[in-house]
């Protein structure tokens, strides 16, 4: 069974940063992709990128690129979500989620789900 530990949410002010940490456990990760998603009140989860946990390649979507940078720790693994320039709009509660084989931005190919670490921006 997989579990999945997210961390580093909170309140920050519009254009500051967060790190959010994503801790997984349970087996053998090598041909996974985690990805990052998030869901603001009244509005569907939506994706935010992903990272290849063997080669590191990495794919955002257009709202966060260049803002937004996912890293992995093998050793630790750990996914990381680093967020620079924040927005109020990026308010939401975010969730880190694993995938396996192909790599997709699409919320129902991701099997196991983080319980969610909320991130405010404030105006």
């Amino acid at each position: 069974q997989v579990q999945l530990v997210e961390s580093g949410g909170g309140l920050v002010q519009a254009g500051g940063s967060l790190r959010l940490s994503c801790t997984a456990s349970g087996r053998t990760f090598s041909s996974y992709v985690m990805g990052w998603f998030r869901q603001a009140p009244g509005k569907d989860r939506e994706f935010v990128g992903y990272i290849t946990w063997s080669s590191g390649r990495t794919f955002y979507a257009d709202s966060v690129k260049g803002r937004f940078t996912i890293s992995r720790d093998n050793a630790k693994d750990t996914v990381y979500l680093q967020m620079n320039s924040l927005k109020p709009e990026d308010t939401a509660v975010y969730y880190c989620a694993t995938a396996r084989g192909l790599a997709t931005p699409n919320v129902g190919d991701y099997s196991y789900w983080g319980q969610g670490t909320q991130v405010t921006v404030s105006s």
